[in-house]
């Protein structure tokens, strides 16, 4: 007897991912679902402590609280806004040397000490000079921006350019490529990968690194959220706030990861 095959078509194809798109968004949603039935659950059972952790309805309640009042859209836009300027003074600085270390070995060697030693002291360790430095305005809260997003940057930027093929600086030396030109056809097309590997890690960096800073000396921002729900004691507040904190730096992730597999075609 001949065994009768399947025939595969393309519709049948795009079913079966329809269903296995659809599976996965499921279990991508279920550990969620299940600790939120856990925490309602222990809160209609009365073994919760409200000054501890408070009822799932109480985080809703007060979140619709900020919402009418305002505060939610400030406190997210002062936080957003921060992480973007010290994001982005920290993407020019670290590109540009992290370009500069690979072109040119004796600025490597100039720079490697001064970073090697700076790199591992964390953004919260700068907070008291930035205070110094720059008051308790925005302008310190951009610094520590600035340190917890350009180490990450810089570190893959300068990585990314090592691993292209030595045989195309070959041939653009061959040919005398100018400067300009080797960075722009060579160096940035293929560290880009890595360079966008480093521009994710960094805003992450830069929204961990604001929440930090706003804890200290700030009167807005979703940092300002956490310090001044423990000053009152209320438990609720710092919840949706790191929940804010949670949410945001998903969604600034997702973007650079969709951002990345829109530009880089090949990988």
């Amino acid at each position: 007897m001949t065994a009768v095959l399947p025939i595969i078509t393309k519709e049948s194809i795009m079913e079966t991912n329809k269903k296995k798109g659809f599976g996965d968004r499921l279990l991508y949603i279920t550990l969620p679902i299940i600790v939120f039935g856990i925490w309602e659950g222990f809160a209609l059972a009365e073994k919760l402590k409200p000054y501890a952790l408070p009822k799932p309805v109480k985080i809703i309640e007060t979140t619709v609280e900020y919402i009418k009042n305002g505060q939610l859209f400030t406190n997210i836009s002062v936080s957003v806004l921060l992480v973007l300027e010290g994001f982005f003074l920290a993407f020019i600085v670290a590109f540009a040397v992290g370009i500069g270390v690979t072109i040119f070995p004796k600025f490597d060697t100039f720079t490697d000490l001064v970073i090697q030693i700076l790199k591992p002291i964390p953004p919260i360790a700068w907070i008291p000079l930035a205070i110094l430095w720059f008051g308790i305005g925005q302008d310190s809260k951009i610094f520590i921006i600035f340190i917890g997003a350009v180490f990450p940057i810089f570190l893959n930027t300068a990585d990314g350019v090592r691993t292209i093929d030595k045989k195309y600086f070959e041939l653009a030396k061959v040919y005398e490529t100018p400067k300009k030109q080797l960075v722009t056809k060579i160096i940035i097309p293929g560290a880009l990968p890595s360079i966008l590997t480093g521009v994710r890690l960094g805003l992450g960096n830069a929204w961990v690194s604001v929440v930090a800073a706003e804890m200290i000396g700030a009167t807005k921002g979703v940092g300002y959220m956490l310090s001044n729900g423990r000053s009152l004691s209320r438990p609720d507040i710092v919840i949706l706030g790191m929940l804010l904190v949670g949410i945001f730096g998903k969604l600034m992730d997702d973007f650079v990861r969709i951002l990345r597999k829109k530009i880089i075609k090949w990988n």
